[in-house]
């Protein structure tokens, strides 16, 4: 039983990467005929679309993503300068963020606000963590598991609820933003059903990592009861 449970959180765990890195890799195999620039060039379109010019496209080491801070659109090099299916659409996602930055919605700033937060939090109970021990032999008080189990919040649980709020500020950029926007002409609609996958393969990622992040948090809150 406990061996089909292990296997069940393997797949649960692993299975929604593997099949993003599938359908990434799928559609990024040749470039398309119908797309007359790259994911940098196409980016940068959508921004001047919607007035955003203020906000650049740059090449990143650390994977896709929107930067609100520098108000900058960053895409790996293979997304900058591919002209796949994959290239168009992750750029096209990256640029639903900036528009939700600059609609001010909600949901999004929560997000960063909680990002920010979530920083302090890690760093508090990483202290809190290395000092409950120490506490615990200079007061011979049994007070560790109680400061482990904060600890434990702050570091794991703090990054959990920040996973969660994410998860619909990414839908929403993918198929709120990115999905209307690449159905209005800049896809044949043979195009529509990869575009989907991937918008789809995005999201996947966060849902993985919110998983991963509440088995996490629920070990620790069992080795905390202890």
């Amino acid at each position: 039983m406990i061996y089909l449970l292990l296997a069940s959180i393997l797949l649960l765990l692993l299975g929604p990467q593997i099949w993003v890195q599938w359908v990434m890799t799928r559609y990024t195999r040749q470039p398309e005929e119908n797309f007359p620039g790259n994911g940098g060039e196409f980016a940068r379109h959508l921004l001047d679309r919607f007035s955003l010019q203020a906000v650049k496209v740059e090449t990143s080491d650390v994977g896709d993503h929107y930067d609100p801070t520098e108000k900058a659109v960053r895409l790996t090099k293979d997304k900058l300068s591919g002209k796949t299916l994959t290239a168009i659409t992750t750029a096209a996602h990256e640029v639903g963020h900036a528009l939700q930055d600059a609609a001010e919605e909600p949901l999004f700033r929560w997000r960063g606000r909680l990002a920010g937060l979530s920083v302090s939090a890690q760093k508090i109970g990483s202290f809190l963590l290395f000092a409950a021990p120490l506490l615990s032999l200079v007061t011979r008080a049994p007070a560790a598991g109680a400061i482990s189990a904060i600890a434990a919040f702050l570091i794991l649980g703090s990054n959990v609820i920040v996973q969660l709020v994410t998860l619909p500020v990414e839908l929403d950029a993918s198929f709120k933003k990115a999905l209307p926007l690449l159905q209005a002409g800049y896809l044949a609609p043979e195009q529509y059903a990869g575009a989907r996958r991937i918008l789809r393969a995005a999201s996947l990622t966060y849902l993985s990592a919110s998983l991963a992040g509440l088995l996490n948090f629920w070990q620790w809150l069992r080795l905390a009861r202890r």
